[in-house]
């Protein structure tokens, strides 16, 4: 009988995983790094859907498995990534006999539409401020500055370039942050951590 191989996966941060319209080769187990996972539509705007680390489904894979069907996002090594893809009879085979494989899928398509259902809250029920308060917290290293382009901002709290500048500036003036070419140094976390929490 044949044995199906898993395929190594070895990228440096930057490069491209999987893009719309491609063919999923089979189920991605990440052992090291970070994929970002994005949505760009027509006319050149981004919005970050989710992050694969180790332990992590992405959700993509999936449901192009499930369903048959192409990639529709796209996925983005954010760092140095390092796992293996299953070929799709593997993976298939291993979620009908393997009952820890199978309850460890179905935990993390459970855990990531809980964080689906955040984004859309987030998104539809959350003010850009408590937003962007929550990235730039979630980006910044303790005394390290946060090195991210307006763009990239934009895109993980679902708003347009021009808006998140306007922000950044309002911050900037209130003291909670100073803003340099390329970086942004947060002053005053503790009134960025009301702001996320929707107390101010």
């Amino acid at each position: 009988m044949q044995v199906e191989k898993t395929t190594p996966v070895n990228l440096k941060a930057g490069k491209l995983v999987f893009r719309p319209g491609e063919a999923c080769p089979g189920f991605l187990k990440l052992s090291r790094g970070t994929i970002r996972v994005s949505l760009t539509s027509d006319a050149g705007r981004e919005v970050v859907l989710y992050r694969v680390r180790p332990g992590g489904l992405c959700l993509q894979t999936f449901s192009c498995l499930i369903n048959g069907r192409n990639y529709a996002a796209e996925g983005v090594a954010e760092t140095d990534i390092e796992g293996e893809i299953l070929p799709a009879a593997v993976f298939f085979r291993l979620l009908d006999s393997d009952d820890a494989f199978r309850m460890s899928v179905l935990a993390a398509v459970a855990e990531r539409f809980e964080e689906f259902e955040q984004r859309v809250e987030d998104v539809a029920l959350t003010g850009l401020d408590a937003r962007l308060a929550r990235v730039l917290l979630a980006l910044a290293a303790p005394g390290l500055p946060i090195s991210s382009t307006h763009e990239a901002l934009a895109a993980e709290t679902a708003s347009g370039r021009a808006v998140v500048s306007r922000k950044l500036a309002e911050f900037e003036r209130s003291g909670l942050l100073v803003r340099t070419r390329g970086r942004i140094d947060l002053l005053d976390r503790k009134r960025l951590e009301q702001i996320a929490a929707g107390n101010v």
